[in-house]
């Protein structure tokens, strides 16, 4: 029997020194596929300067840089002018640097295939008319317009605002329409299917892992009390880490040692003088490897943490938010679940005291790695029969 045929459809491909969540999630997912016997080709944009991770069947549709916090100020009006303009939400302008013919000519340099796997919006957005003459499979990494409304709601100026909810309205949409095209859909996250509107036999949640080997943690010497590493440029995480120096680092002993690894914004740098912020860490597993806690702090957003995967299957003591374990059904017995800025504050307290006293309450992450593993399999597994 002829393995199924796809053509991944993702606005990064897989590359060398890869660092968003979204990058890790995309090749976790066509690591998945292909594990399931299916033929793969990945077509997409790269970053600047990156190389392919997967070169024998990627097809490059050139390179682009869609970080809105790099972006100089002339791009950033363009990039709005051309979203109001052809009616497109920002994320998929950013990606309409080629023309549709550009388009429909890499498709057809992949030859012969069975269908397509839209993996997020953005890209599938930009072309969305050019991809109907497959079957496909829809990747919703987030619910989209849910995280751009809670955006919306957070920020105070008011042009942000404005745009933030003209995303939502135009993402609610999107996903609606490549939710119903989908002969299935893949989410991260239960939740995220019930927000889709998807009912339980059209969509499965893809246990993510962050590496296709399972890590071999090192027990190394403490150099932080609490280590909190991400992307805190993205405006969910973002608020996240408001939430966690507002409301829960006032609660802590004074002498807790704290390093915020990452791109970070830099009024919040200036405001938090005694928090470390470290900027981009050369190896980010050694960064949260000497630390005696890991605080795992969204309240906003959707989707799956990866950075929680990421702490689970270093075996790492933590103490995160319900919001922070969405989509995980299997919690270690070392990470402490609490809401409240009292209670979190609270559990810190005691696990690094603990830590500090010799007890580092490590577990062996490669139990949480394989059960991850095994529910991508079996979610895979599934959605590919519903092509």
């Amino acid at each position: 029997m002829q393995p199924l045929r796809l053509l991944f459809i993702t606005s990064l491909v897989p590359s060398h020194g890869s660092t968003t969540g979204y990058e890790v999630a995309n090749a976790a997912i066509i690591n998945g596929l292909i594990r399931s016997g299916a033929q793969v080709t990945i077509l997409g944009f790269n970053w600047p300067g990156r190389v392919s991770s997967m070169p024998e069947n990627t097809i490059l549709l050139g390179e682009v840089d869609v970080r809105t916090q790099d972006a100089g100020f002339k791009q950033k009006i363009k990039w709005i002018l051309k979203a109001v303009r052809t009616g497109l939400t920002v994320s998929s302008v950013k990606l309409r640097v080629i023309s549709d013919q550009a388009f429909q000519d890499a498709i057809a340099s992949a030859g012969e295939f069975d269908a397509y796997v839209l993996n997020g919006v953005a890209l599938a957005g930009a072309f969305e008319h050019l991809l109907k003459d497959k079957p496909s499979i829809f990747v919703a990494h987030n619910v989209e317009h849910r995280s751009a409304a809670e955006n919306a709601d957070a920020v105070k100026d008011i042009v942000q605002k404005i745009l933030f909810k003209r995303e939502a309205r135009l993402l609610a949409k999107l996903e609606k329409r490549l939710c119903d095209q989908a002969a299935f859909v893949f989410t991260l996250a239960d939740e995220d299917g019930v927000m889709l509107g998807l009912p339980s036999s059209k969509f499965a949640t893809l246990p993510l892992v962050m590496t296709e080997q399972p890590p071999e943690p090192v027990m190394r010497e403490l150099q932080y009390d609490l280590a909190l590493i991400g992307t805190w440029t993205w405006q969910p995480n973002r608020i996240g880490l408001e939430w966690f120096l507002n409301k829960v680092k006032p609660l802590l002993p004074a002498d807790m040692k704290i390093a915020v690894a990452g791109s970070t914004p830099s009024d919040l740098i200036d405001t938090w003088p005694d928090v470390e912020f470290l900027g981009r860490v050369p190896d980010a597993v050694a960064f949260v490897e000497g630390a005696a806690v890991v605080p795992l702090v969204s309240v906003a957003g959707t989707g799956v943490q990866l950075k929680t995967i990421e702490t689970f299957e270093l075996g790492m003591p933590c103490v995160a938010t319900h919001h922070s374990v969405r989509g995980i059904s299997k919690i270690p017995e070392n990470c402490i679940l609490a809401d409240e800025p009292t209670a979190f504050a609270a559990a810190l307290t005691e696990q690094v005291e603990r830590a500090r006293l010799g007890e580092r309450n490590r577990l062996d992450g490669k139990v949480f790695y394989h059960q991850q593993l095994d529910g991508m399999d079996r979610a895979i597994k599934q959605g590919l029969a519903g092509l």
